[in-house]
């Protein structure tokens, strides 16, 4: 009896025990379901804030501001700037979950044009919440970067300003700031516009040419690197309406990283600096004499036989000049700084001061661009002031400046402001005012081929395209005076002289002497062959055809001009 009691006491111990068990087990399932449940909204809570807080509020605020800007195109309809959609790529350092030495080694092998594994990790470990690793990111490349799987790396869409032409006329561009504002160039003069909801889709014409920019640029750059010039300028101006068909700044930068761009390439020296431009003003000394009626005779001579003393001060021609009387053609072929020293001292600083006031040298180039420097006009105009100015020693102006005088001499003797917008129906072509006459100006254009023909300017010349232009090699001025191993070397040049169209200037800063050039390192021999070489690329696209059977009649000046045997022309300026 007491064995058939004993059994069913176990047989019940035992079925409470397996109940027991059956609660237990579901009390610790519960608990894991709950922290793998804690464990899934931590994740979804850290991607929801990286997506949430992605950016700074101040990327979203430019964001917004470039999406409504307008775009650029030049006056053929070639693109300068856009507002693109793109892709970006950013990481937040302090959230990183991955190792920083392998995520960077991915990264560089994926952009190298960023940077190497050293600056990637550098990236990813700054102490800071956001950083771009890389904008107008392909679709490809973002594929890509995700695949890494690093949480802390986000992709997102905004707008960007992309300049397809990269450094090309970027001064003449100009960039945004980082809240998506023009700050400089004509970025900056049109910000209202671009930024204008109802004008965005239609975008705003210049007056560049897109092939005659890269032209210039291309040759500015070739000669900079042969002379060992620490800078140059370039411009192409429409001498009837004012426009800028190029303008040039070397050394250059790239509006697309414009960080990276130092002071010197972020300042645009055709409008910005100022510069004594040496022997291009002779051909305003002389305008303003035939104007005036002081020389009322081109064949009259003046005295250059020997230097010029006045006062303190001499002034005397470079080596190799005729040391004989010259007229006016021969002035200008010779550049003499005797002879037009001469022709200013009988001018007078008040006759000099208002043609000089006339084409607008006394003032900030008349340009639609807010970067713009100051000339440098004497205080007092001294006998000696208004010798030396004549022959452009003494005062500084912009090569801009010096681009719209020229257009002015040759195209009949009315200045105008310069533009950088397109003309036509929404920009008509500016009122200008009238300086000189038609046969002045048309007795300078004759000159100026003869300059060219027979004179300083040989090298520029550019077969069938009748160019006519003056060198001008300035010094540059130093603390307590002029710093004699470097110059300012010009060359302004016109074409076609029998019916002017484009003036071309080209400028060095310092260039060097080089054995082809014999040991000169004056504007003949660096300058004048870089307008002569642009003029010859771009004159076709420019609608004007080469043609040696044309040319302007010159035929009452060669009788005029006289050579003595053994003379040889001078290549000084």
């Amino acid at each position: 009896m007491s064995v058939l009691v004993a059994r069913p006491v176990v047989q019940q111990r035992s079925a409470g025990q397996r109940q027991q068990l059956v609660a237990t087990s579901h009390t610790r399932l519960m608990m894991l379901l709950a922290l793998f449940l804690a464990a899934v909204l931590l994740v979804i809570g850290r991607l929801v804030q990286l997506a949430v807080f992605a950016a700074p509020a101040d990327e979203t605020a430019r964001v917004a501001t470039l999406a409504a800007r307008g775009d650029l195109v030049d006056r053929n309809g070639a693109p300068l700037a856009r507002t693109i959609d793109a892709w970006t790529i950013a990481v937040h350092p302090k959230k990183l979950l991955g190792d920083p030495a392998e995520i960077a080694a991915k990264l560089a092998a994926l952009m190298p044009d960023r940077g190497d594994q050293a600056w990637f990790y550098r990236q990813l470990t700054r102490n800071v919440n956001f950083v771009w690793l890389q904008q107008r990111a392909s679709p490809a490349l973002v594929e890509q970067v995700n695949a890494i799987g690093e949480p802390a790396i986000e992709f997102g869409r905004q707008t960007q300003r992309l300049y397809p032409q990269s450094t090309l006329a970027a001064h003449a561009l100009g960039f945004l700031s980082t809240d998506g504002h023009g700050m400089s160039g004509m970025e900056r003069v049109l910000d209202t516009r671009l930024l204008d909801p109802s004008t965005t889709g239609h975008p705003v014409h210049l007056s560049i040419d897109t092939r005659v920019q890269a032209a210039m640029e291309s040759e500015l750059g070739r000669a900079m690197a042969t002379f060992s010039a620490r800078g140059a300028a370039g411009i192409v101006l429409d001498v009837d309406t004012g426009e800028v068909i190029s303008m040039v700044s070397l050394p250059t930068f790239n509006p697309n990283r414009v960080g990276m761009s130092g002071s010197e390439q972020l300042r645009n020296n055709t409008v910005q600096s100022v510069y004594e431009l040496g022997s291009t003003f002779k051909p305003i000394t002389v305008a303003t004499a035939l104007e005036t009626g002081v020389v009322k005779d081109i064949s009259r001579r003046f005295d250059a036989t020997a230097p010029l003393h006045v006062g303190r001060f001499t002034i005397h021609d470079e080596r190799g000049d005729p040391k004989r009387w010259l007229n006016m053609p021969e002035l200008l072929i010779y550049s003499s700084n005797i002879a037009t020293a001469r022709v200013a001292d009988e001018l007078g600083p008040q006759r000099l001061q208002t043609m000089f006031r006339k084409l607008g040298l006394n003032t900030q180039p008349d340009i639609e661009l807010r970067e713009k420097g100051r000339p440098l006009w004497p205080t007092y105009w001294a006998r000696t002031t208004t010798m030396t100015t004549a022959y452009g020693h003494g005062i500084a102006v912009t090569p801009l400046q010096l681009a719209a005088a020229y257009a002015a001499l040759v195209n009949g003797g009315t200045w105008r402001p310069s533009t950088l917008l397109k003309v036509g129906p929404d920009h008509p072509v500016a009122a200008g005012r009238r300086v000189i006459s038609e046969a002045t100006s048309y007795r300078m254009r004759q000159m100026l081929r003869l300059i060219v023909m027979k004179g300083t300017g040989r090298k520029g010349d550019a077969p069938g395209y009748r160019l006519g232009g003056k060198t001008g090699t300035g010094e540059v001025p130093s603390a307590g005076g002029y710093d004699r191993s470097r110059n300012m070397a010009t060359f302004v040049g016109t074409f076609p002289i029998d019916h002017p169209r484009y003036v071309v200037l080209s400028m060095l800063d310092s260039p060097q002497a080089t054995k082809e050039t014999f040991g000169w390192k004056t504007a003949a021999w660096n300058a004048a062959p870089v307008v002569g070489r642009v003029v010859s690329r771009v004159g076709a696209m420019l609608g004007v055809i080469p043609d040696a059977t044309h040319d302007i009649d010159e035929s009452d000046l060669l009788p005029l001009l006289w050579t003595a045997p053994g003379e040889k022309q001078t290549d000084a300026n």
